[in-house]
């Protein structure tokens, strides 16, 4: 009688606790696929509450003009964007290209307002100067091996030092005075200006040039040899090593398009304000950073990749436009800015944290 009543006690335990497993089996289903659809859906969810919120509180939100002037306004993060994007891509970050960006903006105004040369030079020896940036993060990052955080981080402050140097301190514009006397001898070119100034087909030359850039960066990341060897060395660089990679190669080719995106930057930005200011990339990191975070999570990518970028360059040039709409101080967009990156982070991360644990369960 003992034992039967042992086992029906020890029968009873085993079926509550097979019980108990199989609700926290479904809890953590539901759990997971929350996270899954936040991650895949999130993004744009929340960019339609943003727009239907600003929509009924202000009415000329939706309108052509603010659509045109929102593209413009993310055009500059965009392409900044875009260079973080590919460091990203082989698991790396760039820190330094809103420091790049200031020096290609400065170095594009010196070279029309105190060497007055022409057009063509003026496009390519900033960009050129990107390469080189590029080429010097390379360096500290895979030949000397320094983090890549510490290495873009050193060289933002170097960058930084630099162009401050070239320009004494001074923004660069048309017939400005010099500090060894004189004025400058040239000025920014109206075909210059048509850059970051003038419309084509109903749209401003930079958004043109920015989707290009996208639509280059998205051919070259999804329907090319050279972006699934981006994307492997990344993933995990001991298998594409193994696979005949150069890894090395790959990831300065990756730091160097993010110099030379950053240069087509700054160019953009010295044609749209008209003069070469300093420290103009600085303001731009953070909204770079937090583009592509957010892109991230755009249909689920769950890696960086340009269209998401762009998406999340949307969100965030929305969101900033309809707070100046609202006439939020504009030493209170950092606080938004901030915030984006944070919740980016935060859903970016938890979800990598999810898949992991359920690979290796």
């Amino acid at each position: 009688m003992g034992n039967w009543l042992r086992n029906l006690h020890r029968k009873k335990l085993l079926r509550r606790k097979f019980y108990c497993t199989q609700a926290e089996e479904r809890k953590s289903k539901v759990k997971d696929k929350s996270i899954q659809f936040l991650f895949k859906y999130g993004a744009i969810a929340l960019l339609a509450i943003i727009i239907i919120y600003f929509s009924t509180v202000s009415s000329s939100f939706l309108t052509y003009g603010n659509f045109t002037d929102i593209l413009r306004s993310i055009s500059i993060v965009t392409v900044l964007a875009l260079g973080v994007t590919f460091t990203l891509v082989v698991n790396g970050f760039d820190l330094s290209v809103g420091s790049t960006m200031s020096l290609s903006t400065v170095v594009t105004a010196s070279l029309m307002v105190w060497y007055d040369m022409p057009l063509w030079l003026v496009l390519i020896l900033p960009i050129l100067v990107g390469a080189a940036v590029g080429l010097l993060n390379s360096f500290l990052i895979v030949v000397l091996g320094i983090p890549d955080l510490l290495a873009t981080l050193s060289s933002m402050y170097i960058i930084a030092g630099l162009h401050r140097t070239y320009t004494e301190g001074y923004s660069i514009y048309n017939y400005m005075p010099l500090t060894s006397g004189g004025t400058a001898i040239g000025e920014l070119s109206e075909g210059f200006l048509w850059i970051g100034q003038g419309q084509m087909a109903g749209l401003p030359v930079p958004v043109w040039i920015m989707l290009i850039l996208i639509l280059v960066s998205y051919f070259v990341l999804n329907h090319t040899r050279w972006g699934r060897i981006l994307y492997m060395t990344g993933g995990n660089e001991e298998a594409a090593t193994l696979s005949g990679v150069k890894v090395k190669k790959v990831k300065c080719a990756a730091y160097v398009v993010s110099g030379i995106f950053a240069s087509i930057a700054g160019i953009l930005f010295t044609a749209r304000v008209g003069s070469g200011q300093i420290d103009a990339g600085a303001p731009l990191l953070m909204e770079a950073v937090a583009a592509v975070f957010v892109g991230y999570s755009v249909l689920g990518a769950g890696k960086p990749n340009a269209v998401g970028t762009f998406f999340g360059a949307a969100v965030i040039g929305i969101l900033l436009n309809g707070l100046t709409i609202l006439n939020l101080p504009y030493y209170a967009f950092d606080i938004v800015k901030g915030s984006v990156l944070v919740l980016a982070l935060a859903v970016t991360y938890v979800y990598a944290k999810n898949r992991m644990s359920a690979s290796s369960g």
